[in-house]
């Protein structure tokens, strides 16, 4: 049995040695990673269940699908069996992409009442929506009634357990009529039920700064795309670390944001294999940037 002595020696050791390698303490946990599956978009319809433990041997933990539909499902496989590949390989799926027009601007919910389901048997918490058809995009009154179909659009989720978000590009940034699509949807739409999806290259290349947007809305960005943005070739993506955006920084930033999933995404290659990419990529936001 330990005296009280050999108990406050030992009690002192483990301080001193917490002084000298204090990350022992406040070491973060590992790293979940995600990879936006656009980024394997030729390689997934030829080999759904190959590229998917490829991608999981390339150090990802998360993926975000995208293309789903009921007759299709996620490139042949149903909700389900798509949901037993992913566990198979020990991903999870916090998010997909769904073409969300057709509720958005025709008002249709067929396909909607399917991505509700697909997302909730896969598991997700998030219907993203990718994108918005520019016809509806054309002036401020039509910004705020996508608006309104979004808080709409929310509300159906949270019934069904799930949240909505949004994926920029750089489009949503055009001044029209005194301001411009984003700036409406973070006004107008409910911030407890639409949640933001930062993709930072397009807001880089957009001329905008995702810092600043995360101090104008602190907590609003649920999701970001860590894309990188080639150095000499600037409407291209490079891997993770090579480009000229400044995820340190940016990044560091990420509990002011609000940012729960962090999610790579490779938009082309440039003289490099894909799988090679997605692996670089994973390894320098794991490492270096601690995401």
């Amino acid at each position: 049995m330990s005296t009280r002595r050999e108990f406050l020696t030992q009690a002192g050791m483990v301080t001193a040695g917490l002084m000298i390698a204090p990350h022992l303490v406040s070491a973060k946990p590992k790293s979940v990673v995600g990879l936006q599956l656009y980024s394997l978009r030729d390689q997934l319809p030829k080999d759904v269940k190959g590229v998917i433990a490829k991608v999981a041997a390339a150090g990802y933990k998360e993926v975000e699908p995208f293309g789903y539909s009921k007759q299709n499902g996620f490139w042949g496989l149903n909700a389900k069996d798509f949901s037993s590949l992913l566990k198979d390989n020990g991903l999870t799926t916090p998010s997909a992409h769904f073409d969300m027009n057709g509720y958005l601007v025709d008002g249709k919910t067929e396909a909607f009442d399917s991505y509700i389901e697909a997302a909730n048997i896969t598991g997700m918490t998030y219907v993203i929506i990718p994108s918005i058809n520019g016809e509806v995009l054309k002036s401020a009154d039509q910004f705020k009634m996508v608006a309104e179909k979004m808080n709409k659009a929310a509300e159906i989720c949270k019934k069904a357990g799930l949240q909505l978000g949004y994926h920029n590009h750089n489009f949503e940034w055009k001044p029209i009529d005194g301001t411009t699509f984003y700036d409406t949807i973070l006004k107008e739409t409910d911030a407890k039920l639409v949640h933001m999806e930062m993709d930072i290259f397009w807001v880089v290349r957009a001329g905008q700064n995702p810092v600043k947007l995360f101090e104008q809305h602190p907590g609003r960005f649920a999701l970001c795309h860590i894309k990188d943005r080639d150095k000499t070739q600037t409407d291209l993506n490079t891997e993770i670390g090579k480009g000229s955006i400044d995820f340190k920084s940016i990044l560091s930033h990420a509990k002011l944001a609000g940012l729960k999933h962090f999610i790579v995404e490779q938009e082309n290659y440039i003289n490099i294999d894909p799988y090679v990419s997605i692996a670089e990529s994973a390894a320098y936001c794991k490492n270096v940037l601690h995401v």
